[in-house]
């Protein structure tokens, strides 16, 4: 009897469909998300923008579990995120997702090193230390793997939460506005690394930002308006991102 050939993994990374989020009730009501039907794929790295107040970082909630949809459903891979009770959740967060936000949100008694292999411990996973020092080398922090987060610059913490998203090789990162406390050249070495996590290790990576120079890094740009999906970009450069911005925003 021939063995069974395994089925490819789904091409989705995470997608989202007829996905509605409203907060508060009555007339005091505002509707975040309008119904947004939208994938996103593996290895690929995808910016949402849009200005001030049109759901960006509601939907990156939503799609990655740290805010459940009032209607709708939500799926990282296969999982519909929908059918899932807190428990649940909290091991599909620690088991398949990355995320590195604005603030860097690393342990001050740990080092470098320690917050980078976190996930694992407390996981109890083993680290895979081939892949470990990839993550370290390609973030060039092996020298200050020892340090402290108060001993290390902010491009320097932001790198190591860049490093801890990724050590456990995750289905999908989460990037919320990752350059945002940091200097250009600080931003331009933490995205130099998201774009070599994808390109070279594939990676899948989906970042909310405001910044044009920063989308220009990825390859796919989504734009929201209102709630809603409403134009997207690929092979983004910063003049073509900042031209769709000006017209949406007028």
């Amino acid at each position: 009897m021939e063995a069974a050939i395994p089925e490819p993994p789904p091409s989705s990374a995470a997608r989202a469909s007829g996905l509605r989020k409203v907060y508060g009730e009555g007339d005091a009501a505002v509707e975040a998300l309008r119904g947004i039907d939208i994938e996103f794929v593996r290895r690929e790295f995808t910016a949402i923008m849009g200005p001030s107040g049109s759901g960006k970082s509601t939907l990156l909630h939503c799609l990655a579990g740290l805010d459940s949809p009032t209607t709708g459903s939500v799926w990282i891979g296969d999982v519909d995120l929908t059918t899932l009770n807190e428990k649940q959740l909290t091991a599909l967060r620690r088991d398949k997702v990355g995320f590195v936000f604005q603030a860097y949100n690393l342990v001050p008694t740990l080092t470098a090193a320690e917050n980078i292999t976190l996930p694992l411990d407390i996981a109890g996973r083993g680290v895979d230390r081939a892949w470990y020092d990839q993550v370290v080398d390609t973030i060039g922090l092996r020298d200050r793997l020892g340090h402290r987060p108060s001993e290390l610059s902010g491009g320097q913490q932001q790198r190591v939460a860049g490093a801890r998203a990724l050590v456990s090789r995750p289905e999908i990162v989460f990037a919320d506005e990752p350059t945002g406390n940091l200097d250009s050249r600080s931003g331009a070495e933490l995205l130099g690394f998201l774009r070599e996590a994808v390109s070279t290790y594939d990676q899948t990576i989906l970042m909310v930002t405001h910044d044009a120079n920063a989308a220009s890094y990825a390859d796919r740009v989504v734009f929201l308006a209102d709630g809603r999906v409403v134009d997207e970009m690929r092979g983004p450069t910063v003049d073509g991102v900042l031209d769709r911005l000006k017209s949406l925003e007028s």
